[in-house]
């Protein structure tokens, strides 16, 4: 009897192993998509992203500020952007990070002498959307941190609101299983500024770190915090070999 169990045994363990493996491969949110928000973000014409995308190239060359600069005066053609690295270590003070969003209104601020455009708003939404874009397609390059991403990941793992749940809990042991009207995905970040049809309009990855929160009953941090950051820059690490698809379309 135990030789006979002994493979059957082993075949299924086999099976747990492939299957957990798969789930941990890498897999944009885009898989999780029901047809009509794929052929959504597929389709330039289609896709509503792509009008914050347009609003973010004609700022990049609109001179602003008290020293009558764009950003195209300092870097470039937008093109130029699609390497750029983000999370990344503040170089005035490393022991902080910085982020797209936040780097853009430090440049507002000090190079250009014009107000920030502030978190959420749909200026740095179109600008930081229009910079993504610039990679759509290809992996985004992301420093490996040893100690930024490991932090990100404490925060992916920790137990938080009156539901007592982590990131985790949802988007590595429950992914593909239903969530009221949607199929929970990785939760990867490559798509994001996105469009989210509940939104009926473009957001950061902070915004959705915060939606998360509150749907966990947990007290959101605001967005361009540092534990967000860590987050961000973990789930940039963690879904590194996926293409950006800025601006994504999400449920």
């Amino acid at each position: 009897m135990r030789r006979l169990l002994a493979p059957a045994l082993l075949a299924s363990v086999l099976a747990a192993s492939a299957t957990a493996a798969e789930q941990q491969k890498p897999r944009s949110g885009l898989d999780f998509a029901t047809p009509g928000l794929r052929q959504m973000q597929e389709d330039d014409v289609a896709n509503p992203g792509m009008l914050w995308v347009a609003e973010g190239e004609q700022l990049w060359t609109r001179a602003e500020g008290q020293a009558g600069k764009s950003c195209a005066d300092c870097h470039g053609a937008i093109g130029s952007m699609a390497d750029a690295g983000f999370p990344r270590r503040d170089p005035r003070d490393p022991a902080r990070l910085i982020n797209l969003e936040l780097q853009v209104e430090r440049c507002r601020a000090e190079r250009m002498g014009a107000p920030p455009f502030g978190y959420e708003s749909q200026g740095l939404l179109a600008l930081t959307a229009a910079i993504r874009h610039q990679a759509r397609g290809r992996p985004a390059a992301i420093a490996y941190d040893a100690e930024a991403i490991e932090a990100g990941e404490r925060e992916y793992r920790r137990r938080r609101g009156q539901l007592d749940l982590a990131c985790s809990q949802c988007h590595v042991e429950r992914v593909g299983k239903r969530l009221r009207d949607e199929t929970l995905s990785q939760g990867q970040s490559n798509g994001f500024p996105a469009y989210r049809v509940r939104w009926q309009a473009v957001g950061s990855l902070h915004r959705r770190f915060q939606a998360c929160n509150n749907a966990v009953g947990a007290e959101p941090s605001a967005p361009g915090a540092q534990d967000y950051i860590q987050l961000e820059w973990f789930l940039a690490w963690r879904g590194r070999d996926l293409p950006v698809e800025t601006p994504a379309v999400r449920q």
